[in-house]
């Protein structure tokens, strides 16, 4: 009998696995709850993706924070403006940093009180405010580090 009842738990909890899983309107819940208005967030995610994809430094540099820190190659470079980014695009836009974002979907993207990450925070995005009531912000891209400069957290 308690062979039978351990199984049906462990069936019952095998069945709940693809209920765990993120959508879309949930990421909007925790993008709203923690960071204000959505909208903004899919319009950078969907623009910054399709930049990358196109190899559109420019393009990606739109949605830059300036002055960033971009952390690549275990090297600080310190990026004053899109023009600095567009000629140091190959530089920053690193293979693990291109696929992170290009792999990104929607629905699996985490998010706190610190931002929108994308893979394993290779990308940050958060809202910019556009003056000190922050009523209104522009979502763009605060942090970019290679994953090899990423260091794990201890449990």
């Amino acid at each position: 009998m308690l062979k039978l009842v351990a199984a049906a738990l462990f069936a019952g909890l095998l069945g709940a696995l693809p209920a765990m899983a993120q959508t879309g309107a949930e990421v909007d819940d925790a993008i709203t709850t923690d960071l204000g208005d959505a909208a903004p967030y899919h319009t950078a995610f969907d623009a910054i993706h399709q930049a990358v994809a196109d190899d559109n430094a420019a393009g990606v540099a739109e949605w830059v924070s300036y002055p960033i820190t971009v952390s690549v190659g275990g090297k600080a470079l310190t990026i004053n403006d899109a023009a600095q980014f567009e000629t140091e695009y190959e530089t920053i836009i690193t293979g693990d940093i291109k696929d992170a974002i290009l792999t990104q979907q929607w629905e699996a993207l985490f998010v706190n009180a610190d931002g929108v990450m994308y893979g394993n925070g290779q990308v940050w995005l958060n809202g910019i405010c556009r003056d000190d009531a922050c009523a209104e912000f522009d979502v763009k891209i605060i942090t970019i580090q290679s994953t090899a400069d990423i260091t794990p957290k201890a449990n």
